[in-house]
């Protein structure tokens, strides 16, 4: 049999399998409410058994959460770490790198970011998500071991996580801007924040 023709359900290590759950939630919490998906739609989807749910991520509510902290966490792998050039060119380089990916999930992406409703859990995850974000682009400009003034750059960088959510929204969920916009937008206000704006707060 061939690789293309191999079933869902075949054998995968656990890191894999959990890896394809994991994907497959993403997926259809971004189609349907909440409300709407079961684990077994997932399970289905994913090819697996319904308690594979419950071993890899606990209750379909667990797995929702795991679901927003994907979507709002900034990975280790992301291209601020290596992608080679100037300042501009690898701030221009890591936000086609998160407009792709809010692209490629817009609608579960917008339920993270608190498009819809009210959830406690939600809100942590992603203020979670906000300082996580703050150490990396201190990491990113240079600046990971500063201290002086460490906590007002890094207030800076999520007032701007708060402009980009809402960038986002303006694109996916109004239409009022289009990507290359909403890029110049992000690109220039984050280059204009850690080449004129943090200096003269050190200063």
């Amino acid at each position: 049999m061939s690789s293309a023709s191999e079933p869902r359900w075949r054998r995968l290590e656990p890191d894999a399998r959990r890896e394809q759950i994991l994907v497959c939630a993403v997926r259809l919490f971004g189609e349907r409410p909440y409300p709407e998906v079961s684990t077994t739609d997932i399970a289905q989807e994913a090819g697996v058994a319904r308690g594979l749910i419950n071993h890899y991520f606990g209750t379909k509510r667990d797995l929702y959460l795991e679901v927003v902290r994907r979507m709002v966490t900034i990975p280790s792998s992301s291209p601020q770490a290596s992608h080679p050039g100037s300042l501009e060119d690898r701030i221009d380089a890591s936000v086609s790198w998160f407009l792709d990916r809010v692209l490629r999930h817009s609608k579960t992406w917008l339920v993270a970011v608190g498009g819809v409703g009210h959830d406690e859990d939600v809100e942590r995850i992603v203020a979670d998500a906000d300082e996580l974000a703050a150490d990396r682009v201190l990491e990113f400009v240079g600046l990971a071991g500063v201290q002086e003034h460490r906590e007002q750059l890094r207030a800076m960088i999520r007032a701007y996580a708060g402009m980009v959510k809402a960038a986002g929204r303006e694109w996916l969920m109004r239409d009022h801007l289009n990507r290359d916009q909403v890029h110049l937008l992000l690109s220039r206000t984050l280059l204009t924040l850690v080449r004129d704006t943090f200096p003269k707060v050190r200063g």
